[in-house]
């Protein structure tokens, strides 16, 4: 199952330059890194990142993530974190989240 990051420029930027990253600052504070699934992602982008541009959405395999851990956040559902860094090695694809209208446009989610 393919689970979703969606990091600000810069953050994906430190990430590529360092090979692994604690996150963006929310992971940080949390002590783990939030992920979405793909039903949940458009609902992050507009709760957290509503009107930035310049975002990249990353996709990850959840099975080859350990410790990965299902915990009950918005509404009860279920969210995926992270309890280690993340690292380039972990990540599948990138692709750019850009801002229309408004609204972040989303590839085709699996």
């Amino acid at each position: 199952m393919l689970i979703y990051k969606i990091f600000r420029a810069p953050e994906w930027a430190e990430l590529q330059a360092k090979g692994e990253t604690l996150g963006a600052p929310i992971d940080v504070i949390d002590g783990y890194v939030h992920f979405s699934t793909a039903e949940q992602a458009q609902e992050t982008a507009a709760k957290h990142f509503a009107g930035e541009d310049g975002l990249v959405l990353l996709a990850l395999e959840a099975d080859s993530l350990d410790p990965l851990v299902w915990e009950p956040s918005r509404g009860g559902q279920l969210f995926p974190h992270l309890y280690r860094p993340l690292r380039m090695t972990d990540i599948l694809w990138d692709k750019p989240l850009p801002l229309v209208d408004g609204v972040h446009q989303f590839p085709e989610l699996a």
